[in-house]
């Protein structure tokens, strides 16, 4: 099991990145959660299989049709935490939510 934070930097807000994140990490089997940070990135949390959390990286970099990903920024995230589930989460940016 395998526990990745990640940041993406770019053009990530208004192009549908939440909602394609969460698709792509439940076709994974993943479990976590995204949302948007008012700096303008995309923040999330990613649990499961390490090849699996490692496929979600990669996809991360490029993105959904719309979005211009700049840079990814991957921490490995302690394992005393157990996810359920892929959720979007509320922002601080009540216009995105």
């Amino acid at each position: 099991m395998a526990t990745l934070h990640f940041r993406i930097h770019g053009q990530v807000q208004g192009v549908w990145f939440r909602g394609w994140t969460r698709d792509q990490a439940r076709q994974l089997g993943l479990a976590g959660w995204v949302r948007n940070l008012p700096d303008g990135t995309v923040e999330g949390l990613a649990q499961g299989p390490e090849e699996a959390v490692n496929e979600l990286a990669a996809r991360l970099a490029d993105g959904p049709p719309h979005a211009r990903v700049e840079r990814v920024e991957l921490t490995p995230w302690p394992p005393d935490t157990e996810l359920t589930g892929f959720d979007i989460r509320r922002s601080s940016l009540p216009f995105w939510d």
